[in-house]
């Protein structure tokens, strides 16, 4: 059997204050495909519950993949490194249900470790989370609407390439599973992925602009 294929997801969350002004940011990463890439403002909070909201993030969008992947996890935040692989207990009650939630995502893909990294090994999503901060980042942590206006009301170009990768690794990933005579994902679990791609690359609302 060959072994699950690799998301590499580097994750990073900053507070200005501890607490202040907050963000959350990840890169995944896979072969044949461009990184996809996602930082968004969070409101007031510690750092501690920035990194934690990333991570969290960061799985769920990795669930949507496929949870036939092995995921590394890189972060510059060694707390939660060391909680998530149970070298740390988890005190902070701000902390505990994200730490949960993390824990209970992991637990649904082939496997997931987790390494701390120093920060100029984090780079790209620390930029994201300052680019969220600065205000750099739309709704969602897009690309301001203005930058993808000049682009056109059509997916095209990179946004299109990346639209259609990820899309075509869900459909991948659900014709491997039936293959294999799995029962899941099901037909309408693979619809609500392929649903969830449109609406976080914009592409709903390039095709309705009225909307909203």
């Amino acid at each position: 059997m060959n072994p699950p294929a690799v998301l590499t997801i580097h994750t990073d969350g900053a507070a200005r204050g501890n607490p202040g002004p907050a963000a959350f940011a990840y890169v995944i990463a896979r072969d044949g495909a461009p990184p996809i890439e996602e930082a968004a403002c969070m409101g007031a909070t510690t750092n501690n519950v920035a990194e934690y909201t990333a991570l969290v993030r960061a799985l769920e969008h990795a669930e949507r993949l496929g949870t036939q992947f092995a995921v590394a996890i890189h972060s510059d935040s060694e707390l939660m490194v060391k909680q998530m692989k149970g070298e740390y207990r988890v005190k902070s009650e701000d902390l505990i249900d994200l730490y949960q939630q993390a824990k209970k995502l992991s637990g649904r893909f082939a496997s997931v470790t987790f390494q701390h990294v120093r920060r100029e090994k984090n780079k790209r999503a620390d930029e994201l989370c300052n680019e969220a901060l600065d205000g750099r980042r739309g709704p969602g942590g897009k690309t301001p609407a203005k930058k993808k206006k000049a682009a056109g009301t059509k997916a095209s170009g990179p946004l299109r390439e990346a639209v259609r990768a990820e899309a075509l690794t869900c459909l991948g990933a659900a014709r491997g599973a039936w293959a294999r005579g799995e029962q899941r994902p099901s037909a309408e679990e693979v619809w609500d992925q392929l649903w969830s791609v449109l609406e976080e690359n914009g592409v709903l609302r390039s095709l309705n602009p009225r909307s909203g």
